[in-house]
C-alpha cells in the first residue's frame, strides 16, 4: 500500500512534534526542516486537528501541540484519518466510482480486508514509537 504525500507530511509533522511535546510547533518551521510544502503541510495540520489528533494555538508562541500523550496516539489510527479522502480503489469512493465490473467484482471485498489489516498491524504501535529525537538546532540530524 503506498500512502499520498498528504499522510507522509501529517506523519513527519506528528513525529516531530511528538519529539517535544511540550513545544508548539509552526508549520512552517516543519515545513522548513522536512523541505516539504507549507501550503500541503498546512492542510494535514488541519485535517489532525479537526479529528482531535493534535490541537493548534494561534498567536506567539503558538503551532501545534499533540491532544493526547504520543504513546495513547495509534499509527493506524492516524493514518485511517489521513488517508480517508483518498481511495485505494475507485469502487471504494463514496459514489462507488464508474467501475463496469463491481457487481461481479470479489476483489473490493479481498481489498477491504487487506486495508483493515495493514491499519490494525499499525495499530500495534503508538506515536511514540517513531518520535524523532529532539532537536537541539533547527536542522534535522543536528544534535551538538
Amino acid at each position: 500500500m503506498r500512502l499520498t504525500k498528504f499522510t507522509d507530511f501529517g506523519l513527519r509533522a506528528l513525529m516531530r512534534i511528538a519529539s517535544e511535546p511540550d513545544q508548539a510547533h509552526s508549520t512552517a518551521d516543519i515545513a522548513k526542516e522536512f523541505g516539504i510544502s507549507r501550503n500541503h503541510l498546512t492542510k494535514a495540520v488541519a485535517t489532525l486537528a479537526t479529528a482531535g489528533v493534535i490541537e493548534t494555538r494561534r498567536g506567539v508562541g503558538g503551532g501545534a501541540v499533540l491532544a493526547h500523550p504520543a504513546e495513547s496516539l495509534r499509527l493506524g489510527d492516524i493514518v485511517a484519518v489521513l488517508e480517508r479522502r483518498s481511495v485505494m480503489v475507485e469502487c471504494f469512493a463514496e459514489d462507488g466510482g464508474a467501475c463496469i465490473i463491481t457487481p461481479a467484482c470479489r476483489l473490493k471485498g479481498i481489498l477491504a480486508g487487506a486495508k483493515q489489516s495493514f491499519l490494525a498491524d499499525l495499530n500495534r504501535f503508538s506515536l511514540a514509537d517513531c518520535a524523532l529525537p529532539p532537536r537541539k538546532d533547527h536542522r534535522l540530524g543536528d544534535q551538538r
